[in-house]
């Protein structure tokens, strides 16, 4: 802490005798990003993380920030100056607004450009909003007839609102009678998605009414208003689904209800609802799945891949207490980045075999999971030009990357997070959020038209929550020793129909209950059992494999086993370099940067792989899927079931 203050007090001392003016110091608001506040300031992130040391951490609300060489503060002095008064004779003042060019104020106040030119020396290089200029006088004093018409209207002032949880940019648009257009203008940093808590800027829209135009002598006349159609048509294709809706139209199902109440009832093939006239539908049709290595396209230009891998080389080299080995061995983390790296290191000795132009470069990202190096390395090695960066490892860490990869639209591919985290056009979640799988489920059990029921300890509440917004999944109740009723377990289930019986609980007693009455009941119905996720339980001993078989346990999967010669041969050569067999963050990073490498040698550019082509690595599966709040996000996973013979298989 005394080193920080020594380095702010040395700042600054030297920007006190020469360069006060051009010191600001800016108070953080709530939701204020350092992006947002460079933009403001017309200065550079970097420079701001320059004077700023702490901030490489995040900013809060009511942080102090150091801003050299920015314009805010003189233009909110400028913009305070009282007008002239305004006469023949004398020069008048104007507050330069967005948008407004030298030859439009010509127009204005009746003067030559010239004259602007010379009673403000300088301005020939451009206006700055918020500067004040001065109008020389055009012998009338006044502006032209026409455009104080227009000025006499004084544009309504900004109000501000506070984004909510599930709010959407249409259902604002329509509170304050605007448009999500109008709302994208005003606030550019909320284009590709809304955050909880952001304070949105609104020009609140005026009431529509009829015009009702009057002259002496003349009959009144009510000039009919021609009103755009709020709401469309769209015919529910067969087994689209709620969940599938909201990816495609952006809007939450609570949204689509209260346009469509019929909903209540659930969504049936071929009915009609109702969608605003204004979204754009995003369509995710199913993609072919590619084996990229087939297709390589070995000339052209060198693309270059950078590897952002927390080894945290600095803090190792500053652990006094611990020696390397030590710290192998409680580090669980560092571990996972050495395997990471170790498989992609497996990839990059492939993509020399298959002739790839592709340099590679590997940095380390220096991170925890409240901070990381990603600025100064973004600086320092010209990542701009990067064709794809994979890392960093954390969701904050990435998400930051993306940011300040913003403008160049470099993609940048997380790894290993599942969080959905928030939304950048250029980031890429390789790993399937929690949230998509289990939907992803309940998709696939609807496609087979089967009847959903589910058995959930009272403890689950957040797997209550989310089987509360699907109304085609039947809650069926414990008792008091949260065991499964047979009965009312019966009287739930359908004849001729698959009743796929979800479970979630991590208690033996329950779990074992439920085996039992669903194998009761396997005489007289069709039953399956399903998890929507990993439950470790049902890997103990108490547990009897026969009976999971026995009800075909359905769940899902990241990975898969593969026993192609591909596979072996990954397999093998990954045991002769490191001595061991690979484990999941080892095969996760060669399919990770191989899937990467392949994409950058096709004929089609990257982004173009990622709209059409569905890959397949050793592991895991891409299927990237455009998100409706920006930015992709892979849907791709793997349903497993137990085969009665106590194999594993995929399900169709």
């Amino acid at each position: 802490m005394k080193q920080f203050l020594i380095f702010f007090s040395v700042l600054l001392m030297a920007f006190s005798g020469q360069a006060q003016d051009k010191i600001i110091k800016h108070t953080v608001a709530k939701g204020e990003t350092i992006t947002q506040i460079a933009e403001k300031y017309k200065v550079k992130p970097a420079d701001i993380y320059r004077l700023n040391p702490d901030s490489q951490n995040g900013v809060k609300p009511d942080m102090i920030l150091l801003i050299q060489g920015g314009k805010a503060s003189k233009e909110k002095t400028e913009v305070k100056t009282a007008p002239k008064k305004e006469t023949a004779s004398a020069e008048q003042i104007h507050v330069v607004a967005a948008k407004e060019t030298l030859y439009g104020l010509s127009k204005t106040y009746n003067v030559t450009v010239e004259a602007l030119q010379k009673a403000n020396p300088g301005i020939e290089n451009g206006l700055q909003v918020g500067a004040t200029i001065k109008i020389p006088s055009n012998g009338k004093g006044e502006k032209t007839a026409s455009k104080d018409k227009k000025d006499s209207k004084k544009k309504p002032d900004p109000i501000f609102h506070t984004v909510e949880a599930k709010e959407t940019k249409y259902s604002i648009a329509k509170q304050y009678n605007t448009t999500v257009e109008a709302i994208d203008v005003l606030n550019p940093e909320v284009k590709n998605g809304l955050q909880i808590g952001f304070r949105l800027k609104i020009i609140q829209g005026e009431p529509k009414t009829e015009t009702i135009v009057t002259a002496e002598d003349t009959p009144v006349v009510i000039k009919p208003i021609v009103k755009k159609a709020e709401f469309v048509d769209y015919e529910v294709k067969p087994k689209e689904t709620l969940y599938s809706l909201t990816k495609k139209t952006g809007l939450s199902q609570e949204e689509l209800a209260k346009i469509n109440p019929e909903l209540k009832d659930g969504l049936k093939d071929g009915m009609t609802i109702k969608l605003p006239a204004n979204i754009t539908l995003v369509e995710n049709a199913e993609k072919e799945v590619v084996g990229l290595a087939k297709t390589i396209k070995l000339q052209g230009e060198k693309k270059q891949l950078v590897l952002l891998l927390p080894f945290n080389i600095s803090k190792i080299e500053g652990d006094t207490l611990n020696s390397t080995a030590a710290r192998l061995k409680t580090d669980k983390f560092l571990n996972m980045t050495l395997d990471f790296y170790s498989g992609a290191l497996m990839a990059i000795d492939s993509a020399k075999t298959l002739n790839l132009n592709i340099d590679i470069k590997i940095l380390d990202s220096q991170e925890t999971k409240n901070s990381s190096g990603v600025a100064s390395l973004i600086q320092n090695n010209n990542l701009q030009k990067a064709d794809v960066i994979i890392g960093p490892f954390y969701q904050a860490n990435v998400e930051k990357t993306a940011e300040l990869l913003g403008k160049t639209k470099v993609p940048v591919i997380s790894p290993l997070s599942k969080e959905p985290g928030k939304s950048f056009p250029n980031l890429f979640q390789s790993m399937p959020s929690a949230e998509l799988v289990k939907n992803g489920m309940l998709d696939y059990m609807r496609s087979k038209d089967g009847n959903m029921l589910a058995i959930v300890d009272p403890k689950k509440l957040s797997t209550k929550q989310f089987l509360q917004n699907h109304k085609d999944v039947k809650l069926i109740g414990l008792n008091e020793k949260n065991q499964v009723i047979s009965d009312s377990l019966s009287k739930k289930m359908v004849k001729g129909k698959k009743n796929f019986v979800i479970l979630d609980s991590e208690k033996t007693g329950t779990i074992l209950n439920t085996l039992n009455v669903l194998i009761a009941l396997s005489k007289d119905f069709e039953v399956q059992l399903v998890i929507l996720e990993k439950n470790e339980t049902l890997d103990f001993e108490e547990i009897p494999l026969s009976k999971l078989a026995q009800l075909k346990l359905l769940y899902p999967s990241i990975t898969r086993d593969n026993d192609t010669p591909e596979a072996l041969i990954f397999e093998r050569e990954y045991k002769e370099h490191n001595k061991i067999f690979p484990n999941q963050y080892a095969t996760r990073g060669f399919d990770v940067v191989l899937d990467a490498m392949l994409r950058l040698s096709q004929e089609k550019s990257f982004s173009e792989t990622i709209d059409t082509i569905a890959s397949e690595q050793v592991e895991n599966k891409f299927e990237y899927e455009k998100r409706a709040a920006g930015g992709y996000a892979n849907k791709a996973f793997y349903i497993l079931y137990y085969d009665t013979d106590l194999s594993v298989k995929e399900a169709n």
